[in-house]
């Protein structure tokens, strides 16, 4: 698969609500969060390490992530790498209100896995968002 059938594949429904299971990983995958919120991971080395910590937070959530759109997906001169600008939308799930939260990654795809996700959160509003 390329870089856009691999973004494709890590979003749609069934990964986003499921249980977290990395797929579409490398197992040496490096996942980044730039801007990641206080006491939150920047990055993470492994798609078992990155298991290991997705797999809890995704049950911790007072949110359930249930939809994606694509604003833009920008393909770059290196055939591995995309740029894609994108919205995640869900309920809070103690009042049923919908949010969402509008992100960009960079997504480097090595024989049909993803070898580095590099996303770029916006963290205030996240946070707004779970009404924090």
């Amino acid at each position: 698969m390329d870089p856009r059938e691999v973004f494709e594949q890590a979003m749609r429904p069934e990964y986003l609500t499921g249980e977290v299971t990395g797929d579409h990983l490398a197992d040496d995958v490096v996942i980044e969060w730039p801007f990641a919120a206080p006491g939150r991971p920047r990055r993470i080395e492994g798609r078992a390490a990155f298991l290991a910590m997705a797999g809890p937070a995704r049950k911790a959530m007072p949110f359930r992530i249930d939809e994606c759109s694509v604003g833009a997906l920008h393909e770059t001169s290196d055939p591995e790498v995309i740029v894609v600008e994108y919205t995640l939308g869900g309920v809070l799930l103690a009042t049923g209100e919908r949010g969402s939260t509008d992100l960009i990654c960079v997504l480097r795809v090595r024989d049909g896995k993803v070898v580095l996700w590099r996303e770029y959160q916006d963290t205030l509003a996240i946070a707004q968002a779970m009404g924090a």
